[in-house]
Order: C-alpha cells, then structure tokens, then sequence
C-alpha cells in the first residue's frame, strides 16, 4: 500500500524521473537481454547519477539472471528489487534514548540546507510530541544564530546560543546542561558548514563531539549529514570527507524536488553506506519526510 511519502516523492521527483525515463524505456519492446542491452542499461543507470559500484553490481546480477532471455515486466522488477536493495535498512528514522534526551548532531556545508533542515526536523519532531532544544553551535557564520533563532520563534522550540565567533563547544556543553535539567526529549547541535580543506572548522567539530559525549553517556546518539541532492556525484564525495571526521549515522537529502540528480542516493548509500533517513521535497516547513526506499524506488518507475 502506496502512502502519503509516495505522492510527495512521485511529484518531487519529476525532474529524476525525466532521466531516469532512460532506464524505464529499456523495458519496453521486444529483445533479449544481450550485450547490447546490457551496455544500454549500464549507460542510462549511469547517466541517472546511480554511481558506478552500484550500476556494475545491478548489470551483472541481471546478466547472470536474465541473459539471453527476452525482457520483460519480470526483468523491470528484478531491476527495480536491485535498486530497492541498494539503498535497503533496517535503522528506521531516529533511534530515540529509552531516558534523558537523545542527541541529535546535524553536520554538513553551508548551501547544503542544513539550517532549514534543523527547522523542519524540530518541528516534526514537535508535531510528534518530543520536546525539542536546539543549540546554535554555528558560531563562525555571519548570521547563521540569527537565522537558526528565527527558525526557532517560528515554530516556538527552545535555543541556546551565543554570539557570533563565539566557542561552538561551549554552547553544546550549555545545550546539554539545560537539556538534562530541563527535561528535553530531544537536542538538536547545530555545526558549522565546513568542508575538508578547513581543518580548524573539523576539528571544531571533532571538540563538539567530545563534549557531547562527555555530558551525556553515549551522546551524540544520531550524527546527520544533510546533503544538497542538485550536488549528485558531489555530494557522494562530500559524504566521505564527512564520515573520516566524524561517524554519521544517516543523512538528510535535501532540494530533492528542484534537481535531475535525485538517482545519487545510491552512489551515497553504497559509497558511504549511510542510510538516507530524511528527504526534503519541497520548500514547506513540513516538506521533510522519513525516507522510503521501496516508495523512492517505485515513484522512479511511474510515469
């Protein structure tokens, strides 16, 4: 039974789905799966941003299963399971702490959308009936606290902060006393968007990370990287600069709906295997949803 994450996912992936129409259209009239086909299916899974770990063990399963045979609907399902299992796990959204509050580290670069992503995420988790702190550990942006406590009044969740420039661990370290005095179900750190070639900014959050798990026992119990899916194969690359820091535990894809690389969630999960645990597909305060890999995978193939 199709859901509500499906309808949302087949219209934000219209742009995907034009390309990967390539792949969709190989089903279609009659031949056998040959060389010829074979090459074409790798081609256009390529061209669809699926990466090339990926599309090498997705080819050769269908030739060692299907070669020579004519293709058919039962060759498009084999794809389809393939691709399905590609991004397959068994995590399931967020692990929530049976006691005091579960932590939540967000990382990512700055463009990425990870100060909306923070907004959205607070507020389904509100909505869910968690009560929800978030520390503004940003403190090397301009703006960047501002923009996160807008956020914040916005859907009325709880802030910690400091001015701009000031120690990121030091907020992170304020964060976890008021959520452990206070009761929060959930603590949502804010880093600051880096990439690889600022090490200062990775250790900074390196130092976020020990204080976290310094305060709270086990903490951070989740560590997100939000990903800009219009980035495809970069974003792959951003992943594994990411996780030699610092070990996520799943990622936040967003802008999904305004981009034709939607197809890198593969690359990502089989590259970095990080399970894709939200995807944003709209600009709506509530447009970030747990992600589905069988409905992902489904709205790919609809027309």
């Amino acid at each position: 039974m199709l859901g509500r994450f499906f309808q949302k996912i087949k219209q934000g992936l219209a742009k995907t789905r034009s390309v990967f129409s390539g792949v969709v259209g190989l089903f279609t009239g009659a031949h056998r799966v040959d060389k010829a086909f074979l090459t074409k299916l790798e081609e256009q899974l390529l061209l669809a941003d699926v990466g090339l770990t990926a599309t090498t063990q997705i080819v050769e399963r269908v030739r060692q299963a299907y070669l020579d045979k004519e293709v058919g609907e039962d060759v498009k399902k084999f794809v389809q399971a393939q691709l399905r299992e590609q991004l397959a796990d068994t995590s399931g959204g967020l692990t929530f702490q049976p006691t005091g509050p579960t932590v939540v580290m967000i990382a990512g670069v700055n463009g990425s959308g990870k100060t909306t992503s923070i907004a959205k995420l607070a507020l389904r988790l509100k909505t869910d009936g968690k009560k929800v702190l978030v520390a503004a550990c940003d403190t090397f942006r301009a703006a960047a606290v501002e923009q996160l406590t807008v956020w914040c009044e916005r859907i009325g969740c709880d802030i910690v902060k400091q001015q701009q420039g000031s120690d990121p661990a030091a907020v992170a370290h304020d964060a976890c006393e008021r959520a452990k005095a206070r009761g929060y179900d959930v603590l949502i750190v804010d880093t600051a968007g880096r990439l690889h070639t600022q090490t200062h900014l990775m250790r900074e959050l390196e130092k976020i990370h020990r204080v976290v798990a310094k305060q709270l026992p086990g903490a951070p119990h989740e560590v997100l990287l939000v990903l800009d899916a219009s980035n495809g194969q970069n974003a792959v690359i951003q992943a594994e600069q990411f996780t030699k820091t610092v070990k996520c535990t799943g990622i936040i894809l967003t802008k999904l709906d305004g981009t034709a690389k939607g197809g890198a969630v593969f690359a990502i999960k089989n590259k970095v295997g990080l399970p894709v645990k939200f995807v944003g597909v709209g600009e709506g305060m509530e447009d970030l949803d747990p992600f589905n890999p069988d409905e992902f995978v489904q709205a790919l193939f609809e027309g």
